[in-house]
């Protein structure tokens, strides 16, 4: 008879996850290194007790994190897959209720990045025995629905622990997913209060170690062999690197190719970091917020080699990126869903590096024309001349953003790692920030959430660590996106980890406030302002009160504020130097102008303005949008298809 154990239905969880590897070639690591915990009423006396229990008898073999808000936490686990490639990712426990539902935009954040993340939200009485509990949902058309079941939708994988026999397939099952190079995001099991504590008599088998290899899908020869023949036809090829290009290891495979055939890359936001910003080849962001020198040469290509990308409506610029009207899509994906994008015969359904060592060798002796290789060269001189003026000091009272993160990216090493989410810094830190490092960069931008910043920057920061590696993680943030959750730099104080936050204040929603000027809403509601009680708005000059350095300096952070003034930049600089000498999480808030704004990539993206309207400012709105939609295609990628 087979050996066991007697255990919770927690406390053998929380044991097998201690023991499940993945392995990526000759890179093996733990999958689940930690978790993050909340607890309350439905895991204090299921998780809880087993994350003590272990923490007494074998301390090191799952660690157990604090945090200040369970959103936050799936934010964390969101950054250490990244840097992780997404080898590894937190598992996080909430309470039933609320708790469990403050987790529902991080699952959705997760997912929609493709990247793992594991939640244990708590879950009423599975035996109903004490119905209704504290904080359960009741739905009289379905008494068995319970607030977990929002996680449906935004889970790869969602499933739900009725019985304690069934934790060992739905434990299985979820490490699938999490280690699932195309089918990954949010993992959810949901526990219910009464099944965490029940008792089981687990196989001894099940909690060992158990090794998870990573698929690495070599390209079928017919899908290769007709990527190749377009591509050796194409004129102007280009090609769009995306996050997979990062999450296979295949920087160097891209460029060894790029340097063979001379094709150029642009990068979409998740492919930062695929290329070094000064590489010949490389003509930075591509799309909505992307270069000229990348959306010129995208809006002439004739075939568009994707890796690794999910072509978002940034990507394509709402599409109006690729103009050509025989434009073909080589699209390079492990995911299927991606890889059929925009109506493309030229499916490559493989690993990106896999793929494009395979394309290196297809492709010898095959070399773009010299005249395409001229204008290539000369679009990227051009855009590098416009970033190094938009960094050049201005000697304003308040700086432009443009201007700000040319001071912190003179001020950071190579290898340090810029992170952020949403507001108008996406945009601009895609269009300028020169990476110098494939882990370098990390915007999240899938899902654009205001307040991941933080959080992310310290799962970043936490993944690096884990890794040995001691290079600094800047989160820069507006006051905006910092007021929406800013509550994980007590986290970093408590554990001792070093991060370094730029906080720019503007006194408002910057990149909202653009947006809302350009279809005619008059930045309304974009400004943080003493109520106007005569007018009913937001619009007036009184700016609030509001002292977020000392918010920052009430968690026990090192802070450094600088002051308005024509030395405001090299003070900035000078403090990000200081706080890169510095062991300790470092705040610095740094005032600016938010009507200067980036150099124009000459990219669009569609927000709809109305039809009609009284305002006269919506109705130019309007007349401009029409104009802009021209260039729309409402598809994409099949007319040239051979």
């Amino acid at each position: 008879m087979a050996a066991t154990r007697r255990m919770t239905v927690s406390q053998a969880l929380i044991e097998f996850l201690a023991h499940q590897w993945t392995v990526d070639g000759e890179i093996r690591e733990r999958t689940i290194p930690g978790v993050f915990g909340i607890f309350g009423h439905g895991n204090v006396a299921g998780v809880g007790q087993a994350l003590k229990q272990l923490n007494v008898d074998q301390p090191d073999l799952m660690p157990y994190h604090q945090a200040r808000n369970e959103q936050a936490m799936v934010h964390q686990s969101v950054g250490y897959a990244r840097m992780h490639r997404r080898r590894g990712t937190f598992a996080s426990t909430a309470s039933v209720g609320p708790g469990a539902t403050n987790m529902l935009t991080g699952a959705a954040l997760a997912t929609t990045n493709r990247l793992p993340a594991l939640l244990l939200p708590s879950d009423t009485f599975a035996t109903r025995v004490a119905d209704p509990v504290l904080q359960q949902l009741e739905q009289p058309w379905d008494i068995g629905l319970t607030v977990n079941d929002a996680f449906r939708p935004l889970s790869k994988f969602f499933d739900r622990v009725q019985r304690p026999e069934q934790l060992y397939s739905i434990a299985l099952g979820a490490m699938r997913v999490l280690t699932d190079p195309a089918e990954t995001g949010a993992v959810t099991i949901a526990l219910p209060e009464d099944v965490q504590a029940e008792m089981l008599d687990v196989p001894v088998a099940f909690l060992q170690d158990r090794e998870w290899h990573i698929r690495r899908p070599l390209p079928e020869p017919g899908a290769l062999a007709r990527a190749v023949a377009a591509i050796r036809r194409a004129k102007r090829p280009f090609i769009v690197a995306g996050g997979g290009v990062i999450y296979s290891g295949a920087e160097e495979a891209l460029k060894t190719l790029v340097e063979a055939t001379g094709i150029p890359a642009g990068t979409t936001q998740a492919g930062g970091g695929s290329l070094v910003w000064d590489h010949p080849l490389y003509l930075g962001a591509v799309g909505a917020t992307g270069t000229t020198a990348a959306n010129r040469l995208a809006s002439e290509a004739d075939v568009v080699i994707g890796i690794g990308t999910r072509y978002s409506d940034f990507t394509t610029a709402s599409r109006t990126a690729f103009r050509d009207p025989g434009v073909q899509f080589a699209n390079i994906n492990v995911a299927a869903f991606d890889a059929y994008k925009h109506g493309t015969q030229l499916p490559v359904l493989a690993d990106a590096r896999e793929t494009l060592v395979a394309l290196a060798g297809e492709l010898a002796g095959h070399r773009v024309e010299g005249s395409y290789a001229e204008r290539i060269a000369r679009e990227k001189a051009e855009w590098d001349a416009a970033v190094d003026a938009a960094f050049a000091p201005s000697g304003r009272d308040l700086p432009g953003q443009p201007e700000i993160i040319g001071a912190v990216q003179s001020a950071t090493a190579p290898e340090d790692v810029i992170v952020q989410a949403a507001g108008s810094l996406p945009g601009d830190l895609h269009k300028l920030w020169r990476v110098r490092d494939p882990l370098g960069y990390h915007v999240e931008y899938a899902y654009s959430c205001m307040g991941y910043e933080i959080a992310g920057g310290l799962g970043a920061k936490r993944g690096l660590m884990a890794s040995g590696d001691d290079r600094d993680v800047i989160v820069m943030v507006g006051d905006g996106s910092y007021l929406m959750l800013n509550s994980e730099l007590l986290t970093a104080v408590a554990e001792g980890i070093k991060v370094i936050v730029i906080l720019i204040q503007n006194h408002g929603f910057a990149s909202i406030g653009h947006l809302s000027e350009t279809v005619g809403s008059e930045r309304f509601g974009t400004k943080y302002r003493q109520y106007d009680a005569e007018a009913r708005n937001f619009q007036g000059d009184e700016v609030l009160p509001v002292d977020l350095a000392m918010n920052a300096r009430s968690y026990g952070m090192d802070v450094v504020e600088i002051a308005p003034g024509r030395g405001s930049i090299e003070a900035l600089r000078a403090a990000v130097v200081a706080a890169k000498e510095s062991d300790r999480a470092t705040f610095i808030q740094v005032h600016s102008d938010p009507l200067i704004y980036a150099p124009d990539g000459e990219g669009w993206w569609d927000v709809p303005v109305p039809e009609v309207s009284t305002l006269e400012s919506t109705r130019r709105a309007r007349a401009e949008y029409e104009r802009l939609r021209q260039a729309q295609r409402p598809l994409l990628g099949t007319e040239g298809a051979q």
